[in-house]
């Protein structure tokens, strides 16, 4: 259990940083940079406990996977939407 928690924090620290240095243009679409940074390790170790309470031990590789999934999906929510132009429902 000790290997997938810091095998999950460490999945969500390099999902964090990697969303940081891969969209530059988004930087300023993310809420905060330290929000980012931890909200990464913070979703992978969430995810990590949850895989690992329903799959048991024995299942390292599934474990990091469902929190590479946990972490992807929630470091995503913090991208706010683009300024683009809305249509009117009445257009």
């Amino acid at each position: 259990m000790l290997w997938e928690a810091l095998g999950s924090v460490l999945i969500g620290l390099a999902v964090s940083y990697g969303a940081l240095r891969w969209l530059p243009a988004r930087l300023g679409q993310f809420r905060s940079r330290p929000l980012a940074l931890s909200t990464g390790p913070a979703s992978a170790l969430f995810g990590a406990l949850l895989a690992h309470s329903v799959l048991g031990a024995g299942h390292t590789l599934a474990v990091l996977a469902v929190a590479l999934g946990v972490a992807v999906a929630l470091v995503s929510l913090l991208l706010r939407p683009g300024s683009r132009a809305r249509r009117s429902a009445t257009a």
